[in-house]
């Protein structure tokens, strides 16, 4: 199982929101690339990257601010957050970010999705964010009728083979991640699935390894120091 260690991204600095309230976000670090190295020095070879401006407003904010983390390592780094065009994608991809992640635009428009995988293949994943059940878009602050499933595998028809899934309940509570629900995708669709969201503990780790995970993304966990990241790389592997 691969670790993705998350950097979130709010003006340029490495931040962290509870549950996805804008409202309620911490800042951990005006100098997100010093992170990103962190990261590598702990021996991550994948890193996850949220633009949140992006991801409420549908708009580039961050871009500069990711070319420069993208410069400072040599790590696989994949990014979401205002994804919603195939012009977006490709300033990403033209930027040097390794995958793409797209949120809202999947929900509201899968032809869009299938000519993003026609053009960039396994460069294009799929984020399904979870808020009761459903699919939450648009930086997470709308609910559709969507279930997991049933929208992970219209995605899988489409031709993603990578999906990030985001129990927004359990993002920044470290109260632990959601194992029901990834065994629940596990068994419905043969994609690869990064499990998101609660993920502070070894415990945590482990039992996502053991079921099979593809990989898994640590945030919070990270900057308040319960999990030691180069021993989560090391469990996982």
């Amino acid at each position: 199982m691969l670790i993705y260690p998350a950097i979130d991204l709010y003006a340029g600095k490495a931040v962290r929101l509870f549950k996805g309230d804008y409202e309620k976000m911490t800042v951990y670090n005006q100098n997100p690339s010093a992170v990103a190295m962190d990261f590598e020095a702990c021996g991550a070879t994948h890193m996850h990257v949220v633009d949140l401006e992006g991801a409420r407003t549908g708009k580039i904010s961050n871009i500069e601010t990711i070319k420069k983390i993208k410069d400072s390592s040599s790590m696989f780094i994949e990014v979401g957050g205002g994804i919603r065009t195939i012009e977006t994608a490709e300033r990403y991809i033209s930027a040097g970010v390794d995958r793409i992640i797209f949120g809202t635009a999947a929900v509201e428009n899968e032809e869009l999705i299938r000519k993003a995988v026609e053009t960039f293949g396994k460069k294009v994943a799929v984020g399904i964010d979870l808020r009761d059940g459903y699919v939450a878009i648009k930086g997470w602050t709308e609910k559709t009728s969507c279930k997991a499933i049933d929208f992970a595998k219209k995605m899988e028809a489409a031709g993603v083979d990578t999906i990030i899934c985001t129990d927004i309940s359990r993002d920044g509570a470290m109260k632990g991640t959601n194992i029901g629900l990834y065994k629940e995708l596990s068994s419905a669709v043969g994609m690869n699935i990064i499990a998101s969201g609660g993920v502070s503990s070894m415990d945590d780790v482990r039992n996502l390894n053991k079921a099979g995970l593809y990989g898994a993304i640590i945030g919070k966990a990270y900057y308040e120091g319960a999990i030691n990241l180069r021993e989560a790389i090391e469990e996982a592997e």
